[in-house]
């Protein structure tokens, strides 16, 4: 065998192993980071006391119009999946005027847990976010299952979310 046949093989199989490996990986490979995170109601939530269900993670921000647009779906999705266990964060970006997030989520009647991130702690922490919607899926065992900068396709995020709760 001529030496670029043994690497095409070489790159092949390590391609190959590589796909195995993410498609036997039990349920996601990265674990989220476990982030303490201080909620518009005063409260704080450490992100590792959700373990057991799932977890829609978004970072967000006022001035993001796909944030914006987001907001109905994610309301609609907590009314329809927070009893069976679905648990949703909107985690507001530093930059974002805490009186500006209030005055949203009142507007909005947004049902779900919020999170203002002054110090960019969980920006950071999710690997330095910059761009907004940015939503990570988590399962019941805190591993990033699935990541989306810009816009949800909804009906594809709420699948996975069934097949989350039905495992």
């Amino acid at each position: 065998m001529k030496i670029r046949d043994i690497l095409i093989v070489v790159f092949t199989v390590f391609i190959l192993g590589s796909i195995a490996y993410l498609w036997m990986a039990p349920s996601g490979v990265q674990k989220a980071p476990d982030i303490k995170l201080k909620l518009i109601d005063g409260n704080t939530l450490q992100l590792s006391d959700l373990r057991g269900k799932p977890v829609l993670l978004t970072f967000w921000a006022t001035s993001c119009p796909g944030c914006v647009r987001e907001i109905p779906h994610l309301i609609e999705l907590y009314h329809e999946l927070h009893d069976r266990g679905l648990e949703i964060i909107g985690i507001a970006m530093p930059y974002d005027r805490p009186d500006y997030v209030m005055e949203m989520v009142k507007r909005k009647k947004m049902p779900y847990k919020i999170a203002i991130d002054l110090k960019g702690e969980a920006v950071a922490a999710f690997g330095n976010i910059s761009l907004t919607p940015t939503t990570f899926l988590l399962n019941k065992e805190g591993r990033i299952v699935k990541k989306k900068i810009g816009e949800m396709k909804m009906d594809i995020w709420k699948k996975r979310i069934l097949e989350i709760l039905n495992n």
